[in-house]
């Protein structure tokens, strides 16, 4: 699993962005991939990362 921060979340479209070390870019999140209360930004999470149409997207999102 990747680990990150919430960097940008969007809460009337349930859906935001992830910052990581790890990639050049931000990956997107969908609230769909999380379950539970919406995520803030500034908190840590940890998720696995698929190659979508529009670039990476994070799926199986856990708070950390």
């Amino acid at each position: 699993m990747a680990r990150g921060t919430v960097d940008f979340f969007n809460q009337t479209g349930g859906y935001g962005f992830i910052e990581t070390d790890d990639a050049d870019e931000d990956v997107f999140f969908h609230m769909e991939d999380v379950g539970g209360a919406d995520l803030t930004e500034g908190e840590e999470i940890e998720f696995d990362v698929e190659e979508a149409q529009k670039g990476p997207r994070a799926t199986n999102v856990t708070r950390v």
